[in-house]
């Protein structure tokens, strides 16, 4: 998934069927479909959220579909496009996903709703910015997700850490204290891409940029490079492969041998870690990725999921309300605590203090980003010049000219025509 390969991206979405009735037409309910993607909310939640929209908009239907993802981006399309034997009033889809729907077309533009009833000023930059082309707010952020520090609680007590650290320079100190012998003081695989945005963002670099209408990749400029040599000194705490992505092997199943000090990976990947060995269960603690400075966190990835709106329902009004509800406080509360994600709006990140891996993940939301706003990205993920520019200057390379090589990959491709 796109926000980690963990991650763990999870999204929702909304079809209305053929026939649908207005409310009172031939005595029949009026039915709004929402659409959500495997694994986005609990059943639980989806029968009372169901139950509450039912009861606080007498004659509605709302009819919850269960999506998979294999396949989503053609079956939203042909409803944007009117070509598919459903219709939808609202589709959840991941946050980076709405440039692509942007660009094929038929999305309803939400700006003047999200500043007037859904308070946009708070939402998290990392969702809305991809729900924003142009200045038009097409995107509305409903969940997200990133990355924490997660740490073994004994090893570092016996390297005398009391307190986990706060910038990078202390993070670099206490992860050497923890590199000794067969131990590992962090085990950060060589290819682990969205880390490394988030220490290019830090240093004010960026992945790809908007010049002119066209996208130009800028691995290669003098703040992205720092960000990579930051990586660099980190990754080399560890005994990390420095040409395999964070799955090559699962990085929670070499976490949970018991020799490594940290892992950096979405707070959920605790449960895996548990279960793959019992007697760290307890032993685990969070923390924010640390920032360059002590006042603030580091920039993170955030993956999670925007609601749109297809023009071409015939609910719009119903479709509103029922954004309405799912971006309120009481169903963001309910969503956050019950599937521990983080909510929509840096004024909620306290409703999910009593859980600690979803709390530790609130400060780095709040300075989170993602990935460029092109419709062609995820083109170049598929290619993913990335990583082995990553395993290039892991290994030695001249970095410059990785980055060059890499950068160029990336506009070639962004500026490409389908």
């Amino acid at each position: 998934m796109r926000f980690l390969a963990v991650c763990t991206a999870l999204a929702a979405a909304t079809a209305l069927t053929a026939c649908s009735q207005l409310a009172g037409s031939a005595g029949g309910a009026q039915r709004v479909t929402l659409w959500l993607m495997k694994g986005s909310a609990s059943q639980d939640f989806i029968a009372k959220f169901t139950a509450s929209f039912e009861k606080e908009h007498p004659g509605v239907d709302l009819d919850v579909k269960i999506q998979e993802w294999t396949g989503i981006g053609d079956k939203v399309n042909a409803v944007l496009a009117g070509k598919s034997s459903e219709s939808a009033d609202v589709i959840e889809v991941g946050n980076t996903q709405v440039a692509q729907y942007v660009e094929t077309g038929g999305l309803s533009e939400l700006t003047l709703e999200g500043l007037r009833e859904w308070g946009s000023r708070d939402w998290l930059k990392g969702l809305s910015d991809p729900g924003s082309i142009n200045g038009a707010q097409y995107g509305i952020p409903w969940y997200a997700a990133n990355r924490v520090v997660i740490y073994n609680k004994d090893l570092f007590a016996n390297a005398g850490i009391k307190t986990p650290p706060k910038n990078r320079q202390e993070w670099i100190q206490a992860t050497q204290k923890l590199d000794k012998g067969e131990q590992q003081g962090i085990y950060l695989a060589g290819q682990n891409w969205y880390v490394l945005s988030g220490f290019i963002w830090d240093e004010g670099g960026d992945l790809a940029v908007e010049s002119g209408g066209q996208w130009v990749g800028t691995l290669d400029d003098e703040k992205a490079v720092a960000g990579m040599e930051f990586y660099k000194q980190l990754q080399g705490l560890g005994d990390g492969p420095k040409d395999a992505d964070e799955e090559t092997p699962p990085q929670s199943e070499v976490f949970a041998r018991g020799q490594v000090a940290q892992i950096i990976a979405p707070p959920g990947q605790a449960a895996a870690i548990e279960a793959a060995n019992p007697a760290l269960k307890g032993k685990l603690g969070f923390f924010p990725i640390p920032g360059k400075t002590s006042d603030k966190p580091g920039a993170v990835f955030t993956g999670g999921s925007d609601l749109i709106i297809p023009e071409r329902t015939k609910q719009r009004a119903r479709a509103v309300d029922l954004i309405t509800a799912l971006v309120s406080e009481k169903w963001q509360t309910e969503l956050a605590r019950t599937m521990s994600y983080v909510p929509n709006k840096t004024t909620l990140a306290h409703v999910v203090e009593g859980n600690e891996g979803a709390a530790n993940m609130a400060p780095g939301a709040a300075q989170g980003r993602a990935t460029p706003k092109s419709a062609r990205w995820a083109e170049v993920e598929s290619k993913n010049p990335i990583k082995p520019y990553m395993t290039a200057v892991l290994t030695g390379q001249d970095p410059e000219q990785a980055a060059k090589t890499a950068s160029e990959t990336i506009s070639k491709v962004l500026s490409s025509d389908r």
